[in-house]
């Protein structure tokens, strides 16, 4: 008799293409926030995309290809630079649990990537200064 090996997570859930497709909508979020949309460069919006894809199934059990091609995932660090507040956070948060509640997940799926997904989120909060102003629009 012989058994197989549990599935992962990634695999639980749909693999790839429910990656994608929880990434792209999160990310239609994102462009459409104030606060948000300026952290990221306009010309790498699927660029950044891409990478929390890669990371999402990289952790959950999919391919490594992250840490292929960027190494070490260093969260703190590669989010440091940026303004992350708790408004900033809740923000986030709201877009991905959009982004959740489209997928549709079966319930323990969707408590067990919620409940880390809002782990990750607190642990990047790096400043409780309030939001800045955006910063006005250049006119040529």
């Amino acid at each position: 008799m012989s058994q197989s090996a549990p599935l992962s997570f990634y695999d639980e859930i749909g693999g790839h293409d429910v990656f994608v497709r929880l990434v792209h909508l999160f990310y239609q979020g994102v462009a459409a926030d104030e606060i948000l949309h300026p952290m990221y460069p306009e010309h790498d919006m699927d660029g950044a995309e891409e990478r929390l894809r890669m990371f999402l199934e990289q952790y959950w059990g999919g391919p490594s290809t992250y840490s292929q091609q960027r190494g070490h995932p260093r969260l703190r660090m590669r989010h440091v630079a940026f303004h992350v507040n708790p408004e900033a956070r809740d923000r986030w948060l709201g877009h991905m649990r959009d982004a959740m509640d489209q997928l549709e997940l079966a319930p323990l799926h969707d408590a067990t990537l919620w409940d880390y997904l809002q782990r990750a989120a607190h642990s990047m909060v790096n400043t409780f200064e309030p939001t800045p102003p955006p910063a006005p629009k250049e006119t040529p």
